[in-house]
């Protein structure tokens, strides 16, 4: 009877063992090679960061451009952007694709927070994309989901909006706390960043002049303008404790690798936007007018641009009309019957035989713009015009702007300010810093460059005209919503219906869901 037992154990024991043998196996082959189920922080930053920025930069081509005179479409119908005109729909891109890596951003967090993966400089740098992301939404739509937002997975799927103001000062503490993190220095994989390299000290430089973007964004709001002035002096003079950007070098720039193509790295307007459709909008007579007259380098098509003169291509990549250098104007009434003149180059343009290939922005390294250095000189120079600084005055910040931002796209152009060539240039361009002209003069001077410096970055034009109300836009006769700019997007159409109590909330707290009304910074 005994032996029976043995047996019949030692058969249990046996089959368990394969049953568990089994088991493995079937995991092992059944393993999706391409979805995979668990990541690390260093794998989710290069594509967070790729796709955040081809978000930003679809729309800046075909919402900030064209509120911004940058380019004009030629069109008679409804709902064009142009003429402070558009549908609803629009509103859900924006928010669609910047929430989805936020979610990725505040993983990388979480996961580099992790014993066994622990890494201060992960933590870092998703804190300072989070900042630049939820600045981006707030600035865009208002009041929006942020402390319950991206908590997807927390089964958090109709998050309470949060106001304007509350967003602001989180986001600030996240840089203070982005900088602490970065300090220690942490080594990153160089391979995982497509925006230094693995350079620590500049993400701590970025985040640190992103905070200064931040800071002036909401200072002339009077329940916190003293404190934020005290913030910027304390970042611009304690240099070691806050270091900020010191060169173009420092841009935060994720450059594309001028590639056609479907790789990692291959710039947004390449396979999201057909090449008729890149070279389809005018260049407006705004954006246009000002480099034509100043005789700007960045729209020079002799060999001093830095591209042979006989392909007669400038670092703009814009194509002269039948009259040269010469815009459509903004806002101009529905009949008005005008035709392109400039516009900008395609991929499959050619010009005297020469194709245009990564010469047009269509194709460009340079075009993947987080923030630059050229931006944190204009802050710096508004700063210093209204006494907040001391470390230099107004007019040496606004003509270092003047050269690193050309100096950008036209690297043969001096990024000094004190270099001959830069001086000849503003003098001939009939731009040099007046200082006879009043705070209200100077600030025009300071925002007409800053608006060329911010060329492609994002929302950035659009959220520094709202709030400063520079440079002086002309207004077309074309123009709906009584004229003036519009104050922000409208909420998707489907967060109504998806997340009803909390937007009925968000909009009896901010003001009706239309683009007419200001967010918190915006209001006196």
């Amino acid at each position: 009877m005994k032996k029976i037992i043995y047996k019949v154990m030692s058969v249990m024991v046996v089959g368990i063992t394969l049953l568990s043998s089994c088991d493995k196996g079937f995991e092992e082959v059944n393993t999706d090679p391409i979805n995979i189920r668990e990541t690390t922080a260093n794998k989710l930053l290069a594509p967070a960061l790729v796709n955040s920025l081809a978000a930003g930069m679809l729309r800046n081509r075909n919402f900030n451009n064209e509120l911004m005179q940058v380019t004009v479409s030629i069109s008679d119908g409804d709902a064009t952007v142009f003429r402070y005109e558009y549908r609803r729909s629009i509103a859900d891109y924006l928010w669609n694709s910047w929430y989805v890596q936020l979610t990725n951003f505040k993983d990388m967090y979480k996961l580099a927070g992790e014993p066994d993966q622990a890494n201060k400089s992960y933590q870092g740098i998703s804190l300072i994309c989070q900042a630049w992301l939820y600045s981006n939404l707030t600035d865009t739509y208002g009041d929006v989901p942020y402390l319950q937002s991206a908590q997807g997975k927390e089964g958090i799927l109709e998050p309470a909006f949060d106001r304007q103001k509350d967003i602001y000062n989180d986001i600030y503490k996240k840089l203070e706390e982005a900088n602490t993190l970065l300090t220690a220095g942490t080594a990153i994989t160089t391979a995982s960043d497509p925006v230094f390299a693995g350079n620590v000290a500049r993400w701590r430089k970025l985040g640190n002049s992103l905070y200064l973007r931040l800071l002036l964004r909401t200072s002339g709001k009077s329940e916190v303008s003293a404190v934020n002035i005290a913030k910027i002096k304390q970042i611009v003079e304690n240099p070691t404790t806050y270091p900020i950007m010191t060169s173009n070098a420092e841009s935060g720039v994720l450059k594309w690798s001028g590639e056609i193509g479907t790789g990692a790295y291959v710039s947004p307007f390449v396979n999201n936007v057909r090449a008729q459709d890149f070279r389809a909008p005018a260049i407006g007579s705004f954006f246009i007018d000002h480099l034509r007259d100043w005789q700007d380098p960045r729209i020079d098509i002799s060999a001093s641009s830095g591209y042979p003169a006989t392909g007669q291509i400038n670092r703009f990549g814009i194509a002269q009309g039948s009259s040269g250098f010469v815009g459509v104007p903004s806002g101009y009434a529905v009949g008005a019957g005008v035709t392109v003149q400039s516009y900008f180059y395609a991929t499959d343009n050619t010009v005297s035989s020469v194709a245009i290939g990564a010469r047009s922005l269509q194709q460009s390294p340079l075009t993947g713009i987080i923030m630059n250095y050229a931006e944190l000189q204009f802050i710096l120079a508004e700063a210093a015009l209204k006494g907040w600084i001391t470390t230099g005055t107004a007019e040496s910040y606004y003509n270092t702007g003047i050269a690193s931002s050309i100096n950008y796209w036209v690297p043969s152009f001096p990024a000094s300010a004190t270099d001959a060539k830069v001086i000849s240039y503003i003098n001939n361009a009939d731009i040099d810093w007046n200082p006879a002209l009043s705070v209200d003069g100077k600030m025009e001077q300071i925002h007409l460059q800053k608006y060329y410096a911010l060329f492609l970055v994002d929302m950035q034009q659009w959220f520094e005209y709202r709030r400063t109300g520079h440079p002086v836009l002309p207004k077309g006769p074309g123009l709906r919503n009584g004229g003036v700019m519009p104050a922000r997007m409208t909420y998707p159409v489907y967060v109504e219906s998806a997340n009803p109590t909390n937007y009925k909330a968000a909009v009896a707290a901010q003001g009706a869901d239309e683009i007419f009304t200001n967010v918190w910074w915006q209001k006196p």
